[in-house]
């Protein structure tokens, strides 16, 4: 029986690389051995404030972005978060067994709320049970994470644990994580202990996957090293060299140790003008693609829509059954 995937990304601001090798380059090979179920998170985006306007346009502008890395709608359901009700209706479920002392354990609430936690939204406080309800909807199997969502797996299996036990059977299927190539979790061109975020205020941190060839050579040879001459790879003293090489392994498909051997005898200057041409190089057919896609509504539109109709299906059922389990008509 083919297993499931289920994964998704917030649809704030301009996708980048990190976004493309910690999640799309990894949705799109996965295509061929899971039935995957692919979401834009809208409803995770709003537990930040949003223009209406720009999130929109966002949504459009990622989907079209997914299409042209290669996800094809035929074979994998693609779809927005807030198309298919059934993953609020879940979470609701899913928060009245949730204990309140699981979510102040959560380190992204208390990474983005900071010190005014008190004033923060209910919604980011909640997001991860939402999360688990995006999961265990489509009863996943496994499901691709970076280093950073781990956490919320675990919650999300702790939650499905207390659900089968509630009832002495297997409602839902406890998920395993994927974790999958080099990059996983890319980092900032400028702090190597930050990861690459859309919401970083400097650009520069960055390479956006709509980014110029002349924008990309120009943040990666400004990326941050350090004063050492030689290429070592040391991720916790060296954190943005090995960034660098991380993202070099990852789209050259060779191992770390190949990296050092080529460039032993070379300097920065050579390891980013390759870095850059090869990012270039990796991201040129996509924006092509893309270009045509953005232009393309209808098809953008239609994917999304036959992508829900093709989860709804599941998520209904799921649905049904545990309104059953908790005695709601």
């Amino acid at each position: 029986m083919t297993k499931i995937a289920v994964s998704g990304v917030q649809s704030t601001g301009k996708l980048h690389l990190g976004n493309y090798l910690g999640s799309i380059k990894n949705w799109v090979n996965m295509q061929k051995d899971f039935e995957c179920y692919f979401f834009l998170a809208d409803l995770h985006s709003i537990t930040m404030d949003q223009d209406p306007t720009e999130l929109r346009q966002n949504v459009l502008n990622s989907a079209a972005t997914y299409l042209a890395c290669g996800l094809d709608p035929n074979k994998s359901a693609l779809f927005l978060q807030s198309s298919v009700k059934e993953h609020c209706e879940l979470a609701w479920i899913l928060n009245c067994v949730t204990p309140i002392g699981w979510l102040k354990r959560m380190t992204q609430f208390k990474d983005k709320a900071g010190s005014k936690q008190d004033n923060a939204n209910t919604g980011l406080f909640t997001y991860p049970v939402l999360m688990a309800a995006d999961i265990l909807l489509y009863n996943a199997d496994v499901v691709p994470v970076g280093d950073d969502q781990k956490q919320h797996l675990e919650l999300t299996r702790d939650i499905a644990g207390v659900i089968n036990r509630k009832f002495q059977k297997e409602i839902f299927k406890t998920p395993e994580p994927l974790m999958q190539g080099t990059a996983t979790r890319v980092m900032s061109l400028k702090d190597g202990t930050k990861k690459m975020s859309k919401s970083d205020p400097s650009d520069a941190s960055r390479i956006n996957m709509t980014d110029s060839a002349e924008t990309i050579l120009t943040k990666i040879r400004k990326s941050k090293t350090d004063s050492i001459e030689k290429i070592t790879y040391d991720q916790e003293h060296r954190p943005e060299v090995a960034n660098l090489i991380n993202i070099f392994a990852a789209l050259s498909g060779s191992s770390v140790e190949i990296i050092l051997t080529n460039y032993q005898n070379k300097g920065f200057a050579d390891f980013k003008s390759d870095l850059a041409e090869l990012i270039i190089t990796h991201l040129k057919p996509i924006n092509i693609e893309y270009s045509k896609i953005i232009k393309d509504k209808e098809y953008i539109h239609n994917s999304l829509k036959n992508g829900a109709e093709k989860a709804r299906k599941t998520a209904s059922q799921t649905c049904t059954n545990i309104l059953k389990q908790f005695g709601l008509l």
